[in-house]
C-alpha cells in the first residue's frame, strides 16, 4: 500500500486499483500510473486521473455516456495489444474535461482524444485524433 499527498489530500493506493497508461498521455509520458478518484457519491459523473508519478498532476474526466454522446473509436491491433484489450465490452470511454482561465468561459471536453480504459487489465491509452461523427442522444 502507497501513500500519496495530493491536492486531493492524503490517498492511500491499493496496488490492485493502479491504472497504468504504457505510453503514458501526451505531453505527460514519464507518467505512467494513476488512481481514478470520485467523489463518494453514487454513479458520480466527474472523476479524476491522479499521477502517481507527479503527485501534483491530475485530469478530470466523465464517461462519454454522462455528456449525452455517443461515438465509436477504432483502435490498431497494436493499441489493442498495448491494453491487452480483447473485447469491446471492457473498454469505458472517458473525456478529459478543461476550464479555461478566463472567467465566464464554460468546461469543456476534448472530443478528439479520448481515454480508453481497459477496466479488465487496468491499462488505458488516450486515442488521439479522433474524427468520429458523435451523436447527441436525447
Amino acid at each position: 500500500m502507497q501513500t500519496l499527498n495530493t491536492r486531493f489530500g492524503e490517498i492511500e493506493i491499493d496496488p490492485e486499483t493502479v491504472l497504468t497508461f504504457p505510453r503514458g498521455m501526451p505531453g505527460f509520458e514519464d507518467c505512467t500510473r494513476y488512481k481514478l478518484l470520485h467523489e463518494e457519491q453514487p454513479n458520480p459523473r466527474v472523476r479524476w486521473l491522479q499521477s502517481l508519478d507527479d503527485a501534483d498532476l491530475s485530469f478530470s474526466l466523465v464517461q462519454v455516456e454522462h455528456l449525452g454522446l455517443s461515438y465509436e473509436v477504432s483502435l490498431s491491433d497494436e493499441e489493442c495489444a498495448l491494453i491487452e484489450l480483447e473485447q469491446a465490452e471492457d473498454a469505458v470511454l472517458l473525456l478529459l474535461l478543461s476550464r479555461p482561465f478566463e472567467e465566464g468561459k464554460d468546461i469543456s471536453a476534448n472530443t478528439q482524444a479520448p481515454v480508453v480504459l481497459n477496466i479488465k487489465s487496468r491499462k488505458a491509452l488516450q486515442k488521439t485524433g479522433i474524427r468520429a461523427d458523435i451523436v447527441f442522444r436525447s
